[in-house]
């Protein structure tokens, strides 16, 4: 029997995992055409500031070699970005000029970085962060006494700031808000976190505006909106990142804020589905690798033949080492009326941990500078089940608890 024809475009983090889930789930069921627009194989994006820094390699970073994919029964094109979707002839069209038939589409373009359109911001020493080739650019610039500036006191900020501080870079984080990671920290937590940071030698400009890049062929500084100008070799910016939907809403896809899938991960069109970070579900849109991993363990089960799989959403939560400096927040991250919020903090360590206690029930935690009970606490959220005698030892962490 002829088998089906699977296009994948996007060879990041969750179009892999839905390969590795596919050979698990229904090996050789599909006839699967990979479309990578980077010239490199799927690599483990969030060590890109391990490799900025000289912490890791390329080969410390990739996770399957060319041979894996043809051994699989995988055809591979890398370096070669999708163009368009011609729907009616249920192809794909590169860039290069050659076509990839499909039965089956599956779109997982990931994010792009956000570039403000500041003036200046053409100047060849104005860099993203989100990328090998960009991993690589500012390791070319990076040098002991180079003064870099990145603008944005996210994650994706706080790494590249960090990798360029290790190699010698004096180096300023710009940020619009008050604190660093707000989506993630309440402000005593962010408060440690930058505390830490500015013992690696990072320092900080928050609450401030960026309005131009000064110089006429390199750049000189970045001009805020107070008129102060920060002088620098380097400009990064490092503000965001918006869903990677352009193929998809050209051939006509829904979109809101990503491609618009159901919980089967279909779009909306025939035979079209989404998951990552360029897709949207129920209204959001994750930009973290375990809900992008959970819904291709979802697509795969539903590509093998089971019509029940399905993706119902993923709790929220982030667990990582910023900048060498562990952080972990899920669900809520201030108390709301009727709360109880738990707080250890110890400044002098480095470590702040705030657990918000709702009904009997854990609903949120943030923790800095230790993070070892995170996925026991999120356990916790995630169940939602009453605390009762865990109550009392909560915030001491999982070996109180087990003992209570």
């Amino acid at each position: 029997m002829k088998r089906e024809r699977l296009v994948v475009v996007g060879n990041g983090m969750a179009g892999l995992k839905l390969l590795e889930e596919l050979q698990a789930a229904c090996p050789g069921r599909y006839a699967v055409t990979v479309i990578g627009a980077e010239p490199e194989p799927a690599y483990n994006r969030v060590l890109l500031s391990s490799l900025l820094a000289g912490e890791a390699s390329d080969e410390d970073i990739r996770f399957r070699d060319r041979a894996w994919y043809g051994a699989n029964g995988f055809r591979l094109l890398t370096g070669v970005p999708a163009r368009a979707i011609d729907r009616d002839r249920r192809r794909v069209e590169l860039r290069d000029g050659r076509v990839a038939p499909y039965d089956k589409l599956v779109l997982a373009t990931g994010s792009e970085a956000i570039r403000l359109p500041l003036p200046g911001a053409d100047l060849p020493q104005v860099l993203v962060f989100r990328d090998h080739g960009d991993a690589m650019k500012l390791k070319a610039l990076a040098r002991p006494g180079a003064r870099a500036v990145v603008i944005g006191g996210g994650l994706l900020g706080l790494e590249a700031a960090y990798g360029l501080a290790l190699l010698g870079c004096e180096t300023t984080v710009v940020h619009l808000m008050d604190r660093l990671m707000e989506r993630q920290l309440d402000a005593q937590g962010a408060a440690t976190l930058r505390r830490a940071l500015e013992a690696k030698g990072v320092r900080f400009r928050l609450g401030a505006q960026s309005r131009r890049v000064t110089g006429d062929t390199a750049v000189e500084g970045l001009e805020l909106a107070d008129g102060e100008v920060l002088p620098c070799d380097m400009l990064v910016m490092a503000c965001g990142v918006r869903p990677n939907v352009a193929l998809g809403r050209a051939a006509g896809l829904a979109v809101q804020r990503g491609l618009v899938v159901d919980d089967g991960l279909a779009t909306s069109a025939d035979g079209v589905f989404a998951l990552g970070e360029c897709a949207e579900h129920r209204g959001v849109v994750y930009g973290l690798v375990a809900p992008a991993y959970e819904q291709a363990r979802a697509l795969a089960a539903r590509l093998a033949g089971d019509p029940a799989a399905a993706y119902a959403g993923s709790l929220l939560s982030t667990n990582l080492k910023v900048s060498g400096v562990s952080v972990f927040s899920a669900g809520a991250i201030e108390a709301e009326p009727g709360d109880d919020a738990l707080l250890l903090s110890d400044p002098g360590h480095g470590c702040y941990r705030k657990l918000i206690v709702r009904d009997d029930r854990l609903t949120g935690a943030i923790l800095v500078g230790e993070a070892s009970d995170a996925l026991w606490y999120l356990d916790l959220i995630a169940r939602a089940a009453p605390l009762g005698p865990l109550r009392d030892d909560l915030a001491f962490g999982r070996s109180f608890g087990a003992a209570a």
